[in-house]
């Protein structure tokens, strides 16, 4: 990496850059997780607390302790009177900055950016339901409050060179977290299988979604066409690009079904989501799963 890199006038454009970014994706973040029913975050169940859940029939082995006798008085049998779970949760995130997830055709916005949008907006959901939240590639612990949904954000728009293909290498995640991991999936498959068996092992259960663009899915290119990589590293140019079609659309089927696979195998979910597609679908969609897994 060359010295102009760390020149102060580089440094602060950077920073500026950043900076003013993070307005616009907590903004985004913040109108998306809007739409989202709030309620009780979907999980209500029964077990340890305070608040009041519902009152339901004694059954054999219920200890008398338990038995509501205003209720009973009121009927022929005894009930049981419940509180709600209220136990705090965890989800952790990981979003791939690699310079693959930087493409974008036409005026959809970047994977990144839809990326990064639908893992803050998570969080918003998280830490309003009164919840931690933290990045599984950051050192960090998981928080709540506001502050850290600031934190999230700052981290997730930083910038700096990155790899063609992502791969997450978290950090050791709590146990029985909930996890989303957001990337094209288009990297070696070798360490998302270890960060997920690695996760299982600790009975944490999340989502993969696989953001693509478009034109990623259809692959709309005939004739001459050169292909090159975002950072530049890889290019390959043809004369017949129609022809790669059948091949690239059987290779991209076969990626997804390794990765459903690997899914059903460590008790994880798998979604796909495109970046001509409205986000709000998708994020309920994550919003519900996780609410029922918990």
């Amino acid at each position: 990496m060359s010295d102009a890199l760390h020149t102060p006038g580089t440094l602060r454009a950077r920073s500026e850059a950043v900076a003013g970014g993070l307005p616009a994706l907590l903004m985004s973040a913040e109108r998306l997780a809007s739409t989202v029913l709030m309620g009780e975050h979907g999980r209500k169940r029964a077990g340890p607390g305070d608040a009041f859940w519902q009152f339901r029939p004694a059954q054999p082995g219920d200890p008398r302790r338990r038995i509501d006798w205003r209720q009973s008085a009121r009927g022929d049998a005894p009930f049981i009177r419940e509180t709600e779970w209220q136990a705090a949760q965890t989800l952790m995130l990981w979003v791939d900055d690699a310079a693959s997830m930087r493409f974008a055709a036409g005026d959809r916005p970047s994977k990144l950016r839809r990326a990064q949008t639908l893992a803050l907006a998570l969080a918003v959901l998280a830490i309003r339901a009164g919840e931690r939240a933290g990045l599984a590639a950051r050192p960090e612990p998981p928080r709540g409050g506001k502050t850290q949904l600031l934190r999230i954000a700052d981290a997730l728009m930083e910038g700096g060179e990155a790899p063609d293909y992502g791969a997450p290498r978290p950090q050791v995640m709590p146990m029985g977290a909930r996890a989303v991991f957001l990337s094209d999936f288009l990297g070696d498959p070798d360490p998302l299988t270890r960060a997920l068996t690695a996760a299982a092992d600790r009975g944490v259960k999340g989502s993969l979604v696989q953001i693509l663009d478009p034109e990623e899915e259809a692959f709309p290119y005939d004739g001459r066409t050169v292909f090159e990589s975002m950072s530049g590293a890889i290019r390959f140019e043809t004369l017949k690009a129609g022809q790669l079609r059948d091949d690239y659309l059987a290779r991209l089927a076969a990626r997804r079904a390794e990765l459903s696979d690997l899914c059903a195998r460590t008790g994880w979910r798998f979604q796909i989501h495109r970046t001509d597609a409205a986000p709000g679908p998708a994020l309920l969609a994550l919003h519900a799963a996780h609410g029922r897994a918990a």
